[in-house]
């Protein structure tokens, strides 16, 4: 039997058994909850500089999935799920998630205890998963000190480390055991030594999990919270962690991987943005990056979450909006080693900055499934399916930069094989790759444009790019132009049951499987 379809049945719901080798097959959209989509569909104002809720729930991300599922994502990523601090604040309301009070209840802002279940139902009826943010690090205040009854289950001051600001972050003392937040809303910081509550936060996340069928957890804050916590955490929840350090060294950072299932690729993401955010930016040091990252991590970059935007961050595009290079720097995530994470909105060019700014309603957008950057999501998603299915050694081969300039790389990742660079709309790059490791006159295709080329003699690569685009190249035997075509034409074809038709022989079918085939399509892609 198919362990991706495999029924855990000790869960009160059900989950598809997911593994870490799994969610490596996976792409994950990450999505703020009050801000992608309303249970009626309607589309309310949200000025994100209020920082108000703006009425996003878990009815409304399950009648929005097609919309997801569309773009070739298996793995929704959604905002935490607990009670938090109501009320504004000189820092706005708790729309995003993060500012808990009550472990043991549900935030009401996004639905009920049904709706989740409903939500995580219907992920699971797709063959997707739910990965579900959890807060462990501190707790919610609008005051200092803090009013302690307010908060479940941990009501006592003696419940948290005493008060002080993080002010050294070259000391893990302070970066762990003091206060993040500000004087509108200091978080304070759980007492994560105390027995009592580590016992509390290991019962706790494996009931969440159990309760509501998550298949994986994303850590906040995970830096802030001494490392020997973690290994027994992540055994308890009995899923995939995802763990946020925020830092962008390695070898710091490599601490982590000892310790959870995977963590969010922050040293990649700094050069990444450096490298298009201008046309002179060094894409060389990207190269260097990731290639000291596949020796320093446990399991090398395999089992990193690769992104390009995320809540904490600026969007790329409120300080890029040049399309090749946007496109270049959204391809990144999907092609390396890791699991590849695009956060909501980034597809309908959403421009936002800092915080709040970066925490657009998506309803403001209409969804639209044909603009340039949806339909480039789409096909990197289709793109990367097939290469996996095509190698069963996709996921576990490490990429390696076959050239690594100021201006250009080649990546590969058989069999695929991705030229980038950052010469901008107004730049024709070209490529000479002898070394592809493609066969004699092997007839290839580039995913982005369609366009069909071959191989030399010798099974290598020379092509001219246009416009500054970046190519991903496959074999045509693996990735057909008529898919390719329709990927770009016809944003109702199910992503999944497209890819069951992706061979040479002929035209995609277009038509939508009931749910049961649509599962068996996905999981015969993934295994």
């Amino acid at each position: 039997m198919l362990l991706s379809l495999l029924v855990c049945a000790t869960f009160v719901i059900p989950t598809l058994c997911a593994s870490a080798q799994n969610w490596q097959k996976r792409s994950i959209y990450q999505l703020v909850t009050d801000r992608f989509a309303t249970t009626d569909g309607s589309a309310p104002s949200c000025d994100t500089s209020e920082r108000r809720y703006c009425n996003g729930t878990w009815k409304g991300i399950i009648n929005k999935l097609d919309y997801i599922q569309r773009m070739g994502f298996d793995a929704v990523w959604i905002s935490p799920i607990v009670a938090n601090l109501e009320g504004p604040t000189g820092d706005g309301e708790a729309y995003h998630g993060y500012w808990t009070v009550d472990h043991n209840t549900l935030n009401a802002h996004f639905g009920s205890e049904s709706d989740l279940k409903q939500l995580s139902t219907a992920l699971h009826a797709r063959g997707m998963y739910l990965m579900i943010d959890v807060v462990v690090n501190h707790m919610a205040a609008s005051s200092i000190p803090p009013n302690y009854t307010a908060f479940e289950p941990f009501d006592q001051q003696s419940d948290f480390h005493p008060f002080c600001w993080i002010t050294d972050y070259s000391n893990q003392t302070n970066v762990e055991q003091c206060w993040l937040g500000d004087q509108n809303v200091p978080l304070a910081d759980m007492d994560t030594e105390d027995e009592d509550i580590v016992n509390f936060f290991y019962s706790w996340i494996q009931t969440l999990v159990n309760s509501y069928g998550a298949d994986g957890v994303r850590i906040d804050t995970v830096k802030h919270v001494r490392k020997d916590f973690w290994p027994d955490f992540a055994q308890a929840s009995g899923v995939f962690s995802l763990g946020e350090v925020l830092d962008g060294d390695i070898q710091y950072v490599s601490q982590y991987t000892q310790v959870l299932d995977s963590i969010l690729d922050y040293p990649a993401f700094y050069p990444l943005i450096r490298a298009f955010t201008n046309t002179t930016g060094d894409l060389s040091q990207l190269a260097s990056t990731v290639e000291a990252e596949q020796s320093a991590y446990k399991h090398g970059v395999f089992m990193t979450g690769a992104f390009l935007e995320n809540a904490d961050n600026p969007r790329f595009q409120s300080f890029q909006t040049d399309q090749a290079l946007v496109m270049n720097a959204m391809t990144w995530p999907f092609v390396g080693d890791g699991i590849p994470i695009l956060y909501y909105g980034q597809e309908q060019g959403y421009t936002g900055g800092n915080d709040p700014a970066n925490r657009e309603a998506l309803w403001l957008s209409g969804y639209e499934e044909n603009k340039p950057l949806v339909v480039h999501v789409r096909t990197l998603n289709a793109a990367r399916k097939a290469a996996i299915k095509a190698n069963g050694q996709f996921i576990d081969t490490t990429l390696k930069f076959l050239s690594a300039t100021k201006s250009s790389l080649a990546i590969s990742k058989s069999p695929m094989l991705t030229l980038l660079s950052n010469g901008g709309s107004t730049s024709t790059p070209s490529w000479n790759v002898p070394d592809a490791g493609y066969a004699p006159n092997e007839e290839l295709i580039d995913v982005v444009s369609c366009m069909v080329i071959n191989a030399n003699k010798e099974g290598g690569v020379s092509v001219q790019g246009s416009k500054g685009m970046p190519q991903v190249i496959l074999p045509v035997s693996i990735f057909s132009k008529s898919f390719c075509t329709t990927l770009k034409g016809d944003a109702s074809t199910s992503l999944s049951s497209a890819q069951g038709a992706s061979s040479a022989a002929g035209p995609l079918r277009k038509r939508t499987p009931s749910w049961q085939l649509l599962v068996t399509l996905l999981a015969a892609l993934l295994l």
